[in-house]
């Protein structure tokens, strides 16, 4: 993941990811508090300078640009196999019905059914799981990379996602440590959001499939360089049925699309950072 995962994607350098905007997304504007304090106060506060705006862009873009140097290949934008997407029907996004998956595998929802609607569900499931805090720390990381992705390309992705989220530079622009956790007193967030999936394209064997999803990432506390922003994304899984359930092979990932955003106060670090606590995730299922 990242999605961030590896979030996106495009190769080489890190820094020259082009998710060129906060968080790597044309994010929408919300309204935040004045104050020299915390930067999610109750009071409104000053438009940042351009060195300030500057900073905060280039921090959070290193995220997605992790993912995208350790996913090289495939251009975002285009279409598999030159097959015009399948338009959804009007209850693409209704509950099927089905059941969730009851197994798990490295903390992951597993064992997906062999159908259009199980490549969702891994799709999605995965996502989440590759846009998780988890991809920051070593042990976590290639669990993660292990369950989620083929046996055939799982080594080469974890060597490239490793020399990603381990370098140092990479670490203390984001706001961590070197050993990727969070400077005491504050929380580190990375988490993604799925809105919705569908199936570009589908055979039994293999399976192309998009997930359109929100993702909160930065570092909640007093002091905080790179307060926790919102961004919007569609990644594009390609999947293959192997070992009896659905693997990532490949990814692509583009911008937005991205909702105009309501005129709210951002909320106080402690409440935001209290919220991911409390708030788990979801085993997704469609």
């Amino acid at each position: 993941m990242s999605f961030d995962d590896d979030p996106g994607r495009g190769g080489g350098d890190p820094a020259d990811d082009r998710f060129s905007t906060l968080g790597g997304t044309r994010q929408t504007r919300t309204r935040l508090p004045e104050g020299t304090g915390d930067p999610y106060g109750s009071t409104r506060r000053p438009q940042r300078g351009s060195r300030s705006l500057v900073m905060a862009v280039g921090v959070v873009v290193l995220l997605v640009a992790a993912i995208a140097f350790a996913n090289r290949g495939g251009d975002s934008g285009s279409s598999t196999d030159g097959q015009s997407p399948k338009k959804p029907d009007a209850q693409s996004t209704a509950p099927s019905g089905t059941k969730p998956v009851g197994g798990k595998q490295g903390g992951i929802a597993s064992g997906f059914a062999q159908t259009e609607q199980g490549a969702q569900s891994a799709a999605v499931n995965y996502l989440v799981a590759l846009g998780s805090d988890g991809m920051y720390n070593t042990g976590r990381r290639h669990e993660i990379v292990a369950t989620v992705y083929a046996p055939d390309v799982a080594a080469a992705r974890q060597g490239d996602l490793d020399r990603a989220y381990s370098g140092k530079d990479f670490l203390t622009r984001v706001g961590l440590n070197p050993d990727g956790t969070a400077p005491a007193g504050q929380a580190f967030i990375s988490r993604f959001n799925p809105v919705g999936s569908k199936a570009d394209k589908f055979d039994g064997a293999t399976a192309t499939v998009s997930v359109w999803y929100s993702a909160l990432f930065g570092l909640a506390g007093e002091g905080s360089k790179n307060p926790v922003s919102e961004s919007w994304f569609t990644n594009t899984f390609q999947l293959k049925w192997t070992g009896g359930d659905w693997k990532i092979t490949d990814f692509t990932q583009k911008d937005g699309p991205a909702p105009v955003g309501r005129d709210q106060a951002a909320a106080p670090a402690k409440d935001m950072s209290d919220a991911v606590e409390q708030y788990g995730g979801f085993t997704y299922a469609r």
